[in-house]
């Protein structure tokens, strides 16, 4: 049974695309800000932080640790992708809540 894509859909996806996705879902969504395509920008965002943080402490504290936590960074981030694809708000537990109350710049 095909389930009707959210408005937004066409962003959310995009958000998760490597580099330059999260920007042009974000220039894409600013007119007509889809509720879907927001929820996912935001995570993404929170999610390249993430990464961020994982390569920080790869280079600066320990490199097992930061490899072990980019690895789970990636999966998590191709699970939530997935659920873009698949027309859900499934993310991180606890997590990608978080970051739609502090992403709030991102509306």
């Amino acid at each position: 049974m095909m389930q009707n894509a959210p408005a937004g859909k066409r962003e959310a996806v995009i958000a998760y695309a490597p580099f330059v996705g999260f920007f042009i879902a974000f220039f894409m969504n600013s007119e007509k800000k889809h509720p879907f395509a927001t929820w996912h920008i935001k995570n993404m965002f929170g999610i390249f932080l993430m990464f961020m943080v994982s390569v920080v402490i790869q280079s600066q504290i320990n490199y097992l640790i930061g490899d072990i936590l980019w690895t789970v960074v990636l999966l998590i981030w191709l699970f939530c992708w997935l659920m873009a694809i698949l027309n859900k708000r499934g993310g991180i537990p606890l997590l990608s809540e978080k970051f739609q109350e502090w992403f709030t710049f991102l509306n």
